[in-house]
């Protein structure tokens, strides 16, 4: 809560934060509410912070905010295109389409290409609960996640925020021996980049023969999904993209999206970061060594605490064993500037803590907090 005077009048401001009851619970939004605000942990966003050039584009489109942006998102649509498949691009562009982040394209996948009935989640203990929302928001009904009749698959790989991850002969078998004809399989690779130089390749973006194959020939349609907002750390402007099977599945998605979805901010941003390869390389060098000393610090100071996820991820799963030693966590990092993301909330596993990889100097003010809280001054070596 802030105070504000205007005009001889004072008005309260409540920042807004997924607390409502009606809204989907999601990180990035406590941050508001802290008056020593250090850094956010809450998110998976890229721990570098938005690429410099990428950031500078869009700062320079604020001048075109005078005009709509391109209805086709041209060129910058064919910017992403030459992103993802190099000389390949013009094959599948007519497959991709851009959104007003992922949630737009989600929402519209479901509601445009997908039989309502049943929806199952894939095979981890928790997942994006976008997906969980914009399902039962269409009607469907959630099922087992081994439960093959199901309509509708959602997927998340590599997982947020449970961390596994399927390597691509591994989730193309998945989908083939667990999925009926008929039905719609969206594989949320948003985290995808983190692999490493090779993700093209280990992604479902590389199977473009594939996809249209289970289309074709099994009646399986196979979307990707990407929230861009993530990798370039850019989750004010909403930016996200979908791959469908085939041109005639996207002329579906794009029947019902309404125009301009992708304001001239984010669209000068994507183009300018898709072309930023150092941006990249960094971040696989930084955030493996930033994920393995935080790694390292919490199983110091806490052994009793388990680190899950794989070692590029841009987070770091906990389970403290504890409700309430997950509880206290979430509350001293909030005090301390330095809010995380309680596994309670949406996922409903109250002992499981997410936090952001970020640089050692940052990070020291979340362990410092937990240490000073779980351990006292004597610094003891265990979590009490």
């Amino acid at each position: 809560r802030r105070l504000v005077k205007m005009s001889n009048v004072e008005i309260v401001l409540e920042t807004q934060v997924a607390d409502d009851g009606v809204t989907t619970p999601h990180g990035g939004q406590e941050w508001r509410q802290c008056k020593n605000f250090i850094e956010d942990f809450s998110v998976t966003t890229n721990g570098m912070g938005p690429p410099e050039k990428a950031l500078a584009a869009a700062k320079a489109a604020v001048a075109t905010i005078d005009h709509y942006p391109p209805a086709n998102f041209e060129p910058h649509i064919s910017h992403l295109a030459e992103f993802l498949w190099g000389e390949e691009a013009e094959l599948y562009k007519n497959c991709l389409q851009l959104g007003n982040g992922a949630s737009e394209l989600i929402d519209l996948v479901i509601r445009s290409c997908a039989v309502v009935g049943a929806w199952r989640p894939g095979p981890t203990m928790a997942q994006y609960e976008e997906y969980k929302r914009s399902s039962e928001a269409a009607g469907f009904y959630r099922v087992a996640a081994n439960d093959n009749s199901a309509n509708l698959l959602c997927m998340v790989n590599p997982t947020n925020p449970s961390g596994d991850y399927m390597r691509i002969e591994e989730l193309k078998a998945y989908i083939e021996n667990n999925c009926k004809p008929g039905s719609v399989v969206i594989v949320d690779e948003s985290m995808q980049p983190w692999v490493g130089p090779h993700w093209r390749e280990d992604s479902l973006v590389s199977q473009g023969k594939w996809r249209k194959a289970m289309s074709v020939e099994k009646g399986v349609e196979v979307f990707v999904m990407h929230s861009w907002t993530k990798i370039w750390a850019c989750t004010g402007v909403r930016l996200g993209s979908v791959i469908a099977p085939t041109a005639a599945h996207m002329e579906m998605i794009k029947a019902k999206q309404v125009p301009w979805s992708v304001n001239c901010i984010a669209l000068a941003f994507l183009s300018a970061a898709v072309k930023d390869e150092e941006y990249l390389e960094n971040t696989w060098r930084n955030t493996a060594l930033w994920r393995k000393n935080v790694v390292k610090e919490l199983n110091k100071y806490f052994p009793a605490w388990q680190c899950i996820g794989e070692p590029f991820l841009s987070w770091v799963w906990i389970d403290t064993g504890d409700e309430l030693v997950a509880a206290k966590a979430v509350e001293v990092a909030k005090q301390h500037g330095t809010p995380v993301r309680w596994g309670k909330p949406g996922y409903k596993l109250p002992t499981y803590v997410r936090i952001a990889v970020r640089d050692e100097e940052t990070t020291e003010y979340l362990i410092d907090a937990w240490k000073e809280a779980f351990l006292g001054d004597e610094r003891r070596s265990r979590a009490v």
